[in-house]
């Protein structure tokens, strides 16, 4: 098989595994923390290169249970008010205590679904805007931001 098709299929597997290619993931990371690539694998705890390898899909997964962990913990702090304004303080004290952080995984504690913070996040959504406020918000959002969108999407369904 050659290279590309190989990508291909990584990136088709990514998707099915994590919800979208892990290259968009770490690269909305990137841009929100606004850190180097390089440095957002020394928090994750994996070295830039097998990043990269992720990143472009010519690797297919994240072995290490603990920094697909810390990937996610990441993306919720990136839903803290401070750190979403930008606050330098708040980025940095997010990103050490990501690259601090030792999550013991298995499968009662895995990060993943709506967690304490998503469900406050869901509830003061739907205190400031009515449903097709944020449902029209997340499909303007989806193409560039669609974890946001779809944080939006489940505030806006069910009031």
């Amino acid at each position: 098989m050659d290279d590309h098709k190989i990508v291909q299929r990584n990136i088709a597997l990514q998707r099915e595994w994590y919800g979208e290619p892990l290259g968009d993931r770490v690269r909305r990371l990137v841009v929100a923390f606004n850190v180097s690539q390089a440095y957002l694998a020394e928090v994750l705890g994996i070295s830039a290169p097998m990043l990269s390898q992720v990143m472009s899909g010519r690797r297919a997964k994240i072995g290490n249970p603990v920094v697909l962990a810390r990937l996610i913990m990441l993306e919720r702090k990136v839903l803290d008010p401070e750190v979403a304004a930008g606050s330098k303080e708040a980025i940095r004290a997010a990103l050490e205590d990501v690259k601090a952080s030792r999550p013991t995984v298995n499968r009662d504690n895995f990060p993943v679904g709506v967690g304490p913070d998503e469900t406050a996040v869901i509830a003061a959504l739907r205190e400031i805007a009515e449903e097709e406020n944020l449902l029209e918000a997340a499909e303007r959002l989806d193409e560039d931001f669609p974890a946001i969108a779809d944080l939006l999407r489940r505030a806006g369904k069910a009031q």
